[in-house]
């Protein structure tokens, strides 16, 4: 009789592009998650939980450099009993899902609607260090009103936000473009081909001609190139404008085929920011004086600025960058950015700006594409995995998570006895456990609760038992002796206490408040 073949063992490996978290980092996590809602929550902003799947269509095609709808997603085909085989995805952010919501629950919301979301979303793009698959966002958006107002109070929320979670003023900054400033910038710029060279240079001649005979650059080309003005500067973007540059691996990256001519008027728009907001705007205006949805942009720019100003927000907190331009198609407004200024060593000793934590804009048409009418919305998101990496290396957050208090076993029959003090010890508000494994060795127990980074160990054999007493070691304290034994100011310092069992809460909120100090 042929030999059974077993079933191939699961490799226990996480799929390329996630990662697991554990202890400090998700408790790291959830406070921040806090500490970002309670600042949402002070503006008026009502908390909203939407599915994590929607259909393909809702999604809509606005991740960058996507060309069809399942793609940069992770989606799938569902039959039903009809057969009829809809698309559903994973959503990709937090703003494309709340258009889905609002447009469906519209007459049951209030207008304008203020609404903040907080969880994981999901791309199908190529991982690369510190790029995941799935990572965190915050979002808050208002829905329903074309009022500068609300671009501005998403600006100065975006900024409290930030020092409220410890990043202090100066170690960071909001910048805020228009994507109509950048519209006008972009009227009449033209891919050079062998269709265009032969094009009169006079504009207007040139826009009288037939559309046929010309064509004009594509605008999500040019923004995705000078999106990338903070990572190549002023030349490269000229270059990746033009014909094209070489890659730091010394690959060739094709142009988007402009003329120098305009690849120059571009890179100057982006150079136009003043030493305040005011001569940026007097700047973007004498640039794209030529249009008027340009002016419309600089125009609402201004008043942002004046209603932060107001609010008592200067340009070293927000200030007006017309290098700004975010990657995303769905922007119809004002953009914005925070951006964190100081300085990092990257994996190969250089120095570095640790760069944007958060970003969003006005997105006017989204809801239209569900309701046919147009509802006007600005909203933005914080990548909340960034700016945890962000507190990490500035030493603001991180190290070693502090564990509970270990109630250790030394009799197994006197189970009881130990859960009421570990019992005790949580309905004083201490975190606390019994030891749970084979108690047979005590030195397994230490080596346990030392894992665990228990600050306090509780020890009741029977002798202490039949005395009234617990020994509590303080097991901080007790590492700092082991490490230093030769300092008399530890050495004069018992890291064992013999106390009355009635006196155990006490006496280890007492050990603990040392610690903390």
């Amino acid at each position: 009789m042929a030999k059974v073949k077993k079933a191939p063992r699961p490799k226990a490996i996480t799929p390329k592009g996630f990662r697991d978290y554990f202890g400090a980092e998700v408790s790291e996590r959830a406070q921040m998650l806090q500490q970002i809602a309670g600042v949402y929550h002070h503006y008026g902003f009502d908390a909203l939980e939407s599915s994590a799947v929607e259909m393909v269509e809702a999604l809509g095609k606005f991740l960058p450099d996507v060309d069809r709808p399942n793609e940069g997603v992770f989606a799938w085909q569902e039959f039903d009993e009809h057969d009829k085989g809809d698309w559903m995805a994973l959503r990709y952010d937090l703003t494309a899902p709340l258009a889905r919501v609002y447009a469906q629950h519209r007459n049951d919301l209030p207008t304008p609607y203020r609404r903040y979301a907080m969880g994981p979303v999901w791309r199908n793009e190529k991982p690369g260090p510190g790029r995941y698959r799935q990572f965190y966002q915050c979002d808050a958006d208002t829905v329903g009103t074309a009022s500068m107002a609300a671009d501005a109070e998403i600006c100065a929320m975006l900024s409290d936000t930030l020092e409220e979670v410890g990043i202090p003023r100066g170690d960071y900054i909001v910048r805020v473009n228009n994507r109509k400033v950048l519209d006008g910038i972009l009227e009449g710029v033209l891919v050079q081909n062998d269709k265009t060279s032969a094009l009169p240079t006079d504009f207007k001649t040139m826009m009288e001609s037939k559309a046929s005979d010309w064509e004009f650059v594509s605008r999500d080309a040019v923004l995705r190139t000078i999106d990338k003005f903070d990572k190549v500067g002023a030349e490269g973007v000229t270059e990746l404008l033009t014909t094209g540059r070489k890659d730091q691996s010394g690959a060739f990256i094709d142009g988007v085929g402009l003329s120098q001519l305009d690849a120059d008027k571009i890179v100057k728009f982006m150079l136009s920011r003043g030493q305040d907001n005011k001569e940026t705007i007097a700047n973007l205006r004498t640039l794209i004086d030529y249009s008027e949805v340009g002016m419309e942009g600089v125009d609402e720019l201004e008043q942002i600025a004046a209603l932060l100003e107001a609010g008592g927000y200067g340009p070293d907190r927000i200030e007006i960058d017309p290098s700004v331009v975010r990657g995303l198609g769905y922007y119809t407004g004002p953009v914005f950015e925070a951006e964190l200024t100081f300085e990092i060593f990257d994996e190969k000793g250089r120095k570095r700006q640790f760069g944007s934590v958060a970003g969003g804009g006005r997105y006017d048409d989204l809801v239209a594409r569900f309701t046919g009418q147009a509802v006007p919305a600005v909203g933005v998101s914080i990548g909340v995995d960034r700016l945890l990496a962000a507190l990490r290396e500035k030493g603001r957050i991180g190290g070693t998570e502090t564990g509970p208090v270990v109630v250790t076993v030394m009799d197994r029959d006197r189970m009881a006895d130990y859960q009421a003090m570990v019992a005790e010890l949580r309905a004083a508000g201490i975190r606390a456990e019994v030891y749970l494994g084979n108690p047979k060795n005590f030195g397994n127990q230490l080596k346990y609760a030392d894992k665990r980074n228990s600050p306090v160990a509780i020890i009741e054999g029977g002798d202490e038992k039949a005395n009234g007493v617990v020994q509590i070691k303080d097991l901080i304290l007790g590492a700092k002796i082991a490490e230093s034994a030769t300092l008399e100011e530890w050495k004069e310092r018992p890291s064992q206490f013999e106390v009355p069992r009635g006196d155990l809460v006490a006496k280890v909120r007492d050990i603990l408040a040392g610690q903390g100090e």
